[in-house]
């Protein structure tokens, strides 16, 4: 576009920015990510940033500052690229914008007829998205009744005159009284509800109500069968976090048909996924594939951030030890370019969003930033006001953390009663052919036996057991079975076997789940012993003690007669 004639309020540029063992680095290696504490995408112009998204590891926001900083000197660098190729190719003159229909006349009767009362409407400072809705449009409605039944113009030139002169009144009450639509002050949080265990017979469930806001979300626990597979251009693997955002038409009082999955719940889902993913358990702690939900109930403004706080409830409420609560909260900006007089608002309405210049979404814990998204319609946004957002965020997110917490202050400390129960248990990958079995054998048996689900994967050089049970009992029972397949045998030690065959020259007896072992005839008894024949029976359970391991070919070898006690040595006949 730069070395076209075509309009742009460019050049614009986008690095990513991510801090690397302590230092900045722009645009790292996919693989050097991992190391990194913050990773961010930054977009922007010569002189100011349109766009930031990423996550972080709970950063402050000093630090998440000196990012998007070291992110604009990239993007200038890059800017001035382009004019310079812009400036080479020789197209710099661009085209007048003309597309656009336009009625001035129309335009000044209009403001002149209804400014004065949208601004009384939005300063009236009424809670309920309702009636200023309804208030706004009976300003129109009255406009347009005082029109000559045959007039001529264009009604959509009136609805778009109309939303202007809205538009201007609205921001004019916040920046010139400091005063909302509905009344509150620009650093006010609307009024917080919340509820845990909300539906009893999920895992884990919350609702979470801030203002005209409300999420209800749901955690499910499963296991790794339950893992989402992925198959994608630059990363291929399997992931055991899932978040789904679900917006219903109803949420916003609109009837209409629910279709499939659509950006809007694609882009809050994955904010939402990126802010709760930071405090997750490790996985050597957290044997579970785990699953939110958020179903939007009602929605004026940030229903994203809404479920990053009912998420949170909804882990704790699960059991799953996070490493601390986190909450959100989507802050706004009205900005006047001519004058530079601005105000940063807390906890933005629809209506804030929609008629004002930023929604900058950031969440975090206590400690700092998990998460964050930005977009900006106005040029020129300043890193003073980029901190002052931060910061009033920052008051304005412990403020919710100190809401939820009267809810659920910490992860509670077991599952409940009717969730399913799964441990990981770590073992030698020698082990894992063991556990399996000849053809399975010996794992299915273990399944059949305590119904458990297990599943085995070898990675890093060793071997990761799943175990997945509906109670506690047939967990013990399959935990219990692997752990005596993967028990190191001991020399000296003695064992309850069981005789699986008997040869001419002994005995093999499985001494350990397993692990069998040789009794040589030599070692059955203290008295010799000609053959086998009716020494042993199959299936007979009888005591041993591990003697030797041979080191060549790691086979056992056992003794019975070493726990029996010696016959007294009977001295020769004498000679005459």
């Amino acid at each position: 576009i730069s070395v076209s004639d075509i309009p742009f309020n460019g050049p614009i540029s986008e690095v990513r920015v991510a801090r690397i063992d302590g230092q900045f680095q722009i645009n790292p290696l996919l693989s050097e990510l991992s190391r990194a504490d913050i990773d961010l995408m930054v977009g922007g112009s010569a002189d100011s940033v349109a766009m930031v998204e990423g996550e972080m590891s709970e950063v402050s926001e000093e630090d998440m500052l000196e990012a998007i900083r070291v992110a604009h000197e990239a993007i200038k660098e890059q800017v001035q690229v382009q004019v310079e190729l812009a400036q080479e190719v020789g197209n710099t003159t661009k085209r007048e914008y003309s597309h656009e229909t336009n009625d001035e006349e129309l335009k000044e009767r209009i403001f002149k007829a209804v400014y004065d009362k949208a601004y009384q409407v939005a300063a009236s400072g009424n809670n309920v998205k309702a009636e200023r809705k309804a208030a706004f449009k009976a300003i129109k409605e009255e406009f347009v009744a005082s029109l000559p039944e045959d007039h001529t113009y264009d009604s959509t030139l009136i609805g778009k005159y109309f939303h202007d002169a809205e538009k201007e009144a609205v921001r004019d009450v916040v920046l010139k009284e400091r005063r909302r639509l509905d009344g509150r002050a620009l650093d006010e949080i609307r009024p917080i509800w919340s509820e845990v265990n909300y539906l009893p017979s999920a895992h884990g469930s919350a609702v979470f109500t801030r203002g005209e806001t409300q999420s209800l979300t749901t955690v499910t626990l499963g296991t790794k069968l339950d893992e989402q597979m992925i198959d994608g251009a630059m990363f291929s693997g399997f992931n055991k976090f899932m978040l789904h955002y679900n917006f219903p038409p109803f949420s916003t009082g609109e009837a209409k048909p629910m279709r499939g999955t659509g950006r809007r719940e694609v882009g809050h889902g994955n904010l939402a996924m990126r802010s709760l993913k930071k405090v997750l358990p490790p996985e050597d702690e957290n044997p579970y594939t785990i699953r939110i939900v958020s179903d939007i109930l009602e929605s004026n403004g940030s229903s994203s951030m809404a479920t990053v706080c009912a998420g949170t409830l909804a882990l704790m409420d699960a059991g799953i030890q996070i490493k601390a609560p986190v909450s959100g909260i989507a802050m706004g900006l009205i900005m006047d370019e001519e004058t530079g007089n601005f105000a940063v608002l807390s906890d933005i309405l629809g209506d804030e969003d929609h008629l004002g210049d930023m929604d900058f979404k950031v969440t975090g814990t206590a400690k700092g930033i998990t998460a964050c998204q930005m977009d900006i319609k106005v040029k020129g946004l300043s890193f003073e006001i980029l901190g002052q957002a931060l910061a009033q965020a920052k008051n304005g997110r412990l403020h919710i953390l100190g809401e939820m917490n009267k809810t659920i202050a910490q992860p509670n400390a077991d599952f409940k009663p009717h969730t399913p129960r799964s441990q990981n248990i770590i073992i030698d990958k020698e082990f894992i052919g063991a556990i399996i079995g000849p053809g399975g054998k010996v794992i299915q048996q273990i399944q059949r036996d305590s119904g458990a689900v297990i599943q085995i994967e070898e990675k890093n050089d060793k071997g990761y057991v799943n175990v997945f049970a509906t109670n506690q009992e047939a967990m013990q029972m399959a935990v219990s079975k692997i752990k005596a397949i993967v028990a190191v045998p001991e020399v000296g030690e003695t064992y309850t076997g069981k005789v699986k065959s008997i040869q001419p020259y002994g005995a093999f007896v499985e001494f350990m789940p397993g692990k069998d072992g040789l009794l040589h005839i030599s070692e059955v008894k203290w008295e010799r012993l000609e053959s086998m024949e009716g020494v042993l029976e199959l299936g007979e359970e009888i005591q041993v003690k591990l003697v030797d391991v041979d080191p060549k070919t790691g086979k056992f070898k056992l003794s019975r007669k070493a726990l029996l006690p010696r016959p007294e040595r009977q001295d020769a006949p004498k000679k005459d």
